[in-house]
């Protein structure tokens, strides 16, 4: 099992060194996410500074960008790198679309992606064989890249794409088109098992693929400490991500599996009334092990190896300990 690991949180400047911690702590993938910062700043630097790790995006939100300017990006890094950049896309929710990235009205994001995706691919097909490999779609098109604005070939594979999805139009789309998949942090094992597996794999036979070939990332939540006492205190803290993300009704597919819809619904009303301080307290810790990979360092791989059985590669926390700890546990997890 490959292990993922996060970088660029705070300032721009301390982005080599979080790359190169992961990069000698032996992660496999670095990625770095699009909340507070903007990414391509970051996902760039990373790949200027590092010199053995995958970097990718986990995730940037795909719809204020155009899906050309993001190939065009991802090209060059990838020459950069020798092969070792790979983009993980994901579409946020109406309001953000529309009312913080001004993206215009919102609508069919599951074809929308789709249509992104396929579009990337032809941009890198024409770079690669020099010749227009034309794609007209329902939201995107590109038809026209005379030789001046080609960017040429490269003698690497295309840079891989990995999908977010929760819900079961995106979670198709991945099964279609995306080299990967990426549950949302706020998801459960029964939820995978029962929905998101199940959706993934019928839409890429659909499309004539085999699911085998699609990397699948541990999802959920992960609290992860020295000893029991350690392991509570971060369970107790991950109440508020777990209100958060349940008070968002794109996500309330996840609840019900579980039969906790009520929940879900009384998570939104408080955030419409801006209750955001109380929404912890909503959330039992027998809710929030639900949605969480736990465990000592002495117990998680075996742990993710139960718990995360699907998965090809799994991110973990890294720093929620020393770096020997960190060590030992990403080559504990690789031998999975």
């Amino acid at each position: 099992m490959k292990v993922v690991g996060h970088f660029g949180d705070g300032a721009l400047e301390n982005v080599p060194d979080q790359v190169r911690r992961l990069e000698c702590l032996g992660f496999d993938i670095a990625g770095t996410s699009e909340v507070k910062h903007e990414a391509t700043m970051r996902w760039t630097l990373a790949a200027h500074a590092s010199t053995s790790i995958e970097i990718s995006t986990h995730v940037i939100i795909a719809f204020p960008r155009s899906p050309f300017v993001l190939a065009q990006m991802a090209w060059e890094l990838q020459r950069m790198t020798a092969g070792r950049v790979s983009i993980g896309l994901g579409s946020q929710v109406k309001g953000h679309n529309e009312r913080r990235f001004s993206t215009g009205m919102w609508r069919s994001p599951a074809r929308r992606m789709e249509d992104f995706i396929r579009s990337m691919r032809v941009v890198w097909a024409t770079f690669q064989s020099g010749d227009l490999v034309p794609y007209e779609g329902e939201f995107y098109q590109f038809t026209l890249c005379p030789p001046a604005f080609n960017m040429g070939p490269n003698d690497v594979p295309f840079p891989k794409i990995y999908l977010a999805a929760v819900g079961p139009e995106m979670t198709k789309v991945a099964g279609r088109v995306a080299d990967g998949l990426l549950p949302h942090a706020f998801t459960t094992p029964k939820y995978v098992h029962e929905v998101t597996l199940p959706t993934l794999r019928k839409a890429a036979i659909a499309e004539g693929r085999d699911p085998a070939d699609i990397s699948i990332n541990g999802g959920g939540l992960m609290a992860l400490g020295a000893d029991d006492a350690a392991v509570e205190a971060e369970l107790l803290k991950l109440r508020s991500r777990v209100a958060f993300y349940g008070s968002t009704r794109t996500y309330h597919g996840v609840f019900a599996v579980h039969g906790l819809e009520d929940l879900g619904m009384k998570l939104h009303e408080m955030s419409v009334t801006g209750q955001w301080d109380k929404m912890p307290d909503a959330i039992s810790l027998d809710v929030v092990r639900e949605f969480t990979t736990h465990g000592t360092f002495d117990t998680m791989a075996d742990t993710i190896a139960n718990r995360l059985n699907y998965a090809s590669r799994v991110s973990i926390p890294e720093s929620a300990g020393s770096d020997e700890q960190i060590a030992e546990l990403v080559k504990q997890i690789k031998a999975i």
